[in-house]
């Protein structure tokens, strides 16, 4: 059934509500929440560890950090059609298996290529379990209330795996080699293929069709290189083969529009962006992420490489910001109830914005506070900007068309933070390189000199092995260019948040206004007013008053990640410093 054929039930019916077995249902779905943010976050401080033994090249190093968050970002919308069609348990227990299988893999990779190979698997496995998390969250929970509740559990699972995977990491390098760090999947792992068949019900789309295999190719075939053909552009400039990667990810998402178009049983139903409402929210979830996981790296980078901090003492740190934002959702699914979401929206930007500006003051010695403030306050604006944006998405979608709606907003907030890298890092990169380059000493092997220009990390080994003022003039001046790039890259993510709160004031306006207590639900729930209008077939008009009351947060993520200027980093899925 498509969306523009779904009518609304009549103003006395209202949504069944959740009981006992339902909420035990949300408490196993947290299991595979942990895993996949745990996993990103774990690798944040990894990264020297793992380089040091299997010694990847420059390229190998960023296709370890890139190849999860790619590859989970291509598959999202071929796994949540598979799941409407399959059932969306039983795609969330295969995908826990492999993603554990893949994490073992990982965690005893004998060569660069084998970790790479673990972590594209590790991508494919985690493109099964977030839309399938959100969409059985979909039909768990019809009344609006409760899954704003249930959906502010999830994303606090979601925040607290990005917290709590660090602190567990530096606990582990410390004790254990860099591969313990993947097997901390494996007792969630476990508890979930247990529990999952016991406690979660199982649902699919009786109405999907046949599996359009043609479509999931394409969906692939323009992720994978129209987001390498960014990557290296932004990094290394124009050249032949990241331009043809490029126009041929746009031809093949060309030719996947027009198979979805055409197809009888395509995977994603297009009218999910004919109403204003989604397709604004999965717009805005891309440029929040673009700035969060854009500008990550460059902190995580900045506690270890600039101020020395060892690995469990940067993660203990990065924990601060994020109980910081703890109440800001919370906070913005209240207002919403009285103010119309564009405002509230448009406000959690220029917060962020605000932060950003902040931080570009920032200087090797600042002090510590001056960074966890700034990025308190940046994360605060983006965790309002994506609980309500979230929420208004996964409340729009029908129960039957949940997983590929899911799929759809995840792949934005996927493809927003592989932007991000590739961007922020790329011009963080570029005013590095330009920065270290009169301070290198002269006589420097080329290959040393090599390595001081490319990264942060380089530059450390390089003045390490220098005698006395040399030394310590070249672990100076590469700080300093780090921070020069980790202040450029902020300001122009403060420029993008201004930007995407104009967006948000002039697309979102009249949308949920005053706050919305009914929802278009499959379920069926009247507003307050006893109308309910069908969003999907009236397109703009009237979408906000087929929107669920919005709660709980959702500070969500993107994995993978980039690492421009330094070796300490890697890619971050949550806000705050990681």
């Amino acid at each position: 059934m498509s969306f523009t054929s779904y009518t609304s039930p009549s103003p006395s019916s209202s949504p069944s509500r959740a009981g006992r077995r339902e909420w035990t249902a949300l408490g196993v779905l947290l299991l595979p929440c942990l895993l996949v943010s745990m996993d990103v976050s774990v690798l944040y401080f990894a990264v020297p560890f793992l380089t040091a033994e299997l010694e990847p090249s420059s390229v190998q190093q960023l296709w370890i950090l890139d190849v999860y968050g790619f590859v989970l970002a291509g598959l999202l919308i071929t796994m949540g059609a598979l799941g409407d069609r399959i059932g969306r348990r039983k795609l969330l227990l295969s995908g826990a298996l492999l993603f554990g299988l893949a994490s073992g893999c990982a965690a005893y990779a004998q060569s660069a290529g084998m970790l790479i190979a673990a972590r594209a698997l590790l991508g494919v496995g985690g493109a099964t379990l977030m839309p399938s998390t959100l969409a059985l969250i979909r039909n768990l929970f019809h009344d609006a209330k409760q899954r704003g509740k249930a959906v502010a559990i999830w994303s606090a699972a979601v925040t607290g795996g990005i917290a709590i995977g660090p602190v567990l990491s530096g606990v582990l390098l410390e004790h254990f080699w860099w591969g313990s760090v993947f097997l901390m999947n494996a007792p969630a792992m476990v508890l979930l293929l247990v529990c999952g068949p016991l406690l979660l019900p199982e649902f699919k789309n009786p109405a999907a069709g046949r599996f359009d295999l043609t479509g999931s190719l394409l969906s692939l075939l323009a992720m994978l290189p129209a987001v390498y053909g960014i990557k290296e552009i932004a990094r290394d400039g124009v050249a032949v083969l990241p331009v043809l990667a490029l126009v041929g990810g746009l031809l093949a998402a060309a030719a996947f529009v027009h198979r979805q178009r055409t197809a009888r049983h395509p995977m994603l139903d297009l009218a999910l962006f004919r109403n204003r409402g989604f397709s604004v929210s999965v717009l805005l979830n891309l440029l929040a992420m673009f700035a969060i996981v854009g500008c990550a790296v460059f902190f995580t980078q900045y506690l270890q490489s600039v101020r020395g901090m060892s690995p469990m003492e940067a993660a203990l740190w990065n924990l601060l910001p994020t109980l910081a934002v703890g109440g800001m959702a919370p906070a913005a699914t209240a207002l919403a109830q009285r103010i119309d979401r564009a405002c509230i929206i448009a406000m959690g930007f220029a917060v962020a914005a605000g932060g950003f500006v902040w931080l570009s003051w920032l200087e090797p010695g600042s002090a510590l506070w001056f960074v966890l403030v700034g990025s308190s306050v940046y994360a605060s604006g983006l965790v309002m900007v994506m609980s309500l944006g979230n929420e208004m998405a996964i409340g729009l979608a029908p129960p039957e068309r949940a997983g590929s709606a899911s799929a759809v907003l995840e792949s934005g907030t996927e493809l927003g933070g592989a932007l991000g890298m590739a961007l922020l890092g790329s011009i963080g990169s570029a005013v590095y390189r330009s920065g270290i380059g009169d301070a290198l000493p002269t006589g420097l092997p080329p290959a040393a000199s090599g390595a001081a220009r490319e990264t942060l990390a380089g530059a450390l080994a390089v003045a390490a092995e220098l005698p006395g003022r040399a030394g310590g003039s070249l672990l100076t001046a590469a700080r300093t260019a780090f921070t020069d790039g980790l202040q450029t890259a902020v300001l122009v993510a403060a420029g993008v948040m201004a930007c995407a709160a104009v967006l948000a004031l002039t697309l979102l306006r009249g949308l949920g206004a005053g706050g919305v207590a009914g929802e278009a639900d499959r379920g069926g729930a009247a507003d307050e007013a006893g109308e309910v209008d069908d969003a999907w077939a009236a397109g703009d008009a009237g979408a906000g008053d087929a929107v669920g009351a919005v709660g709980g947060p959702r500070s969500d993520v993107v994995t993978g990640g980039a690492e421009p200027v330094g070796g300490a980093g890697a890619g971050a899925r949550g806000t705050a410093l990681g």
